[in-house]
């Protein structure tokens, strides 16, 4: 059975894990709407990508 022979120190166990910290996503504002979105992704709430509403929202189908 695999043992340890030394005790891993607190310093060697940190450095091992410091590529384990989570990212923030990346966001961008919406310049139709000025909702938050993630960049090169359709806007959700008002349905615009580059410039043109590509997905018709509830709201533009009634207006």
């Amino acid at each position: 059975m695999a043992v340890p022979k030394k005790k891993v120190s607190k310093s060697r166990r940190d450095m091992r894990r410091s590529h384990h910290a989570l990212t923030r996503p990346n966001v961008s504002e919406c310049p139709n709407c000025g909702e938050v979105k993630r960049p090169h992704h359709v806007c959700g709430s008002c349905g615009h990508y580059d410039g043109r509403e590509v997905i018709a929202t509830a709201a533009a189908t009634t207006a």
